[in-house]
């Protein structure tokens, strides 16, 4: 309980201070001395609510186009360029060059989810076995790429789909090992990974480089 005309001082959200006087049974705080809380007046609360709506702008920009690229990496991996190897319903495509191409220009988390959920449902539609394993190794394919560049195809990129190939290749071999054996895994995985990851990266490549020369990464997906 307070003593009419007691002074309290309080730290604010921004870490400035706000001063409070308690009287008619009740503190009221004033405003916080900082120009740049959002708690000092109505035209910082302008900006901070203008703020929050680029930044929800950009959230659902990303999320739209992490979407667009599951929905492509699900086509090119279970109906496009689709190959089955072995008998343990195994398969190759050109799926993985939509990966490549995410992680070029998303965020890396978007990247991940985009691979993830491609991937994944591709497989729940024609192999399921592999649905869990190729969750997780299509995330972890992101992980070489960068979407700090200018442009899709960079020096690190090109690097990086050499090192998605030896994640992809050493995943599935894991996997296929467990479950049917490691003798025969390593000639099924290690063969069918050069071809997978080899004619993604060459998608990757052709389509970074068209798309960079038409100004993609900086016009049309500016602010991505």
């Amino acid at each position: 309980m307070g003593v009419s005309g007691s002074i309290e001082v309080l730290g604010c959200s921004c870490g400035e201070w706000r001063y409070g006087e308690y009287g008619s049974g009740e503190w009221r705080y004033g405003e916080c001395s900082s120009s740049k809380c959002g708690e000092g007046g109505d035209e910082m609360t302008d900006y901070t609510i203008e703020k929050q709506r680029r930044q929800s702008s950009v959230t659902i920009r990303r999320l739209t186009v992490t979407a667009v690229f599951a929905a492509l990496t699900t086509l090119m991996t279970a109906y496009i360029f689709h190959i089955p190897v072995g008998m343990n319903g195994g398969y190759v495509h050109m799926g993985d060059a939509m990966i490549y191409l995410s992680a070029a220009l998303l965020p890396m988390p978007y990247a991940c989810a985009a691979g993830a959920i491609g991937g994944g449902l591709a497989d729940l539609l024609t192999a399921p076995v592999w649905a869990p394993a190729t969750i997780i190794i299509k995330m972890l394919i992101c992980l070489p790429f960068s979407s700090k560049g200018k442009k899709l195809v960079t020096k690190r990129n090109v690097a990086a789909t050499f090192i998605a190939f030896w994640i992809s290749a050493a995943g599935y071999y894991v996997a296929e090992g467990i479950m049917f054996g490691f003798t025969a895994a390593f000639f099924t995985s290690l063969g069918g990974s050069v071809v997978q990851s080899g004619g993604s990266a060459l998608v990757f490549l052709i389509a970074g480089t068209a798309l960079d020369r038409l100004g993609f990464k900086n016009n049309a997906a500016k602010g991505i």
